[in-house]
């Protein structure tokens, strides 16, 4: 995101940890099917005044992040693109509801090196609430002509669960089977219940208030690229904490709070966790 809004010609401070300042790049450069370029960009290790900070950060980052934000006074509106749904409303009990402006981002991006980022999906897909659309109107706009696709969102639940339903099935299968996409859909085992933790997610989103449709994200799981990989899988190949309870806990909560079944979710929660133990292990 620093790099797509510092190309449009925005003023972009990357914030990073203390211990890392010294040695950040003074230009961050990206390789992506919208275009490889290097672009220069401030960094500090608090967050300066702004109009925006997009918070990128991993769910399990999230309470250190949030010390560089050291005057939320001068901080003009914040955009998270964490997973999950449980920060919004600890982002909200901390600096205001007006101040907060969800959104998501579906894409698949690694970190090289410091400064140096691979976007290897061919989608970036960026949904915003409708409150944000003033500010951000022309943000989005030059974002699609990049090659994103952008849209506003009315409805909070649905703003959130319409990713949540496909990233948790996608993240947690590829993560409990170590298995890319396509080799996910071809596994009947697999397949079977990544199909049934999208119906689960279903369910409690819609209870949650979200216009969310199984069959449609079937047919949409159907037509991703085969050989993705998801970033908790990464996280755990490298020994790293999964966000498992952004990811996999609102499906579990809400099912117990509203009384759905999640048998499939639970499953392959235990699967990851199990996994990623063997991981931080070896």
């Amino acid at each position: 995101m620093g790099a797509c809004l510092a190309r449009n010609g925005a003023t972009v401070t990357m914030v990073v940890r203390p211990e890392s300042l010294a040695q950040y790049p003074k230009k961050l450069k990206l390789e992506s099917a919208f275009g490889s370029y290097e672009v220069p960009v401030e960094c500090a290790a608090e967050v300066p005044p702004c109009d925006v900070l997009w918070i990128t950060v991993k769910a399990t980052q999230l309470d250190a992040a949030l010390a560089s934000v050291t005057n939320p006074a001068a901080v003009g509106a914040i955009v998270p693109l964490l997973n999950g749904i449980d920060h919004v409303a600890l982002l909200r009990g901390r600096y205001g509801a007006d101040k907060i402006i969800p959104a998501t981002i579906a894409v698949e991006t690694e970190r090289a090196a410091p400064g140096h980022f691979i976007h290897r999906s061919p989608f970036a897909l960026l949904n915003v609430s409708s409150a944000g659309q003033n500010l951000l109107g022309g943000t989005v706009a030059a974002l699609e002509k990049m090659g994103f696709g952008c849209r506003f969102i009315d409805n909070e639940p649905t703003l959130l669960w319409g990713k949540l339903v496909f990233l948790a099935p996608f993240a947690l299968t590829t993560t409990a089977g170590d298995k890319t996409t396509g080799e996910v859909l071809a596994d009947p085992e697999w397949r079977g219940l990544g199909l049934a933790c999208i119906r689960e997610a279903c369910a409690v989103g819609a209870a949650e208030g979200a216009d969310v449709n199984a069959d449609k994200v079937i047919g949409g799981v159907m037509k991703m690229p085969g050989n993705m990989r998801s970033s908790m899988q990464k996280d755990v190949a490298q020994g790293n904490p999964p966000e498992l309870d952004a990811i996999a806990g609102p499906i579990l909560r809400g099912g117990e709070r509203h009384g759905i079944p999640v048998p499939a979710t639970k499953k392959l929660a235990a699967a990851v966790k199990t996994m990623s133990h063997k991981w931080v292990r070896q």
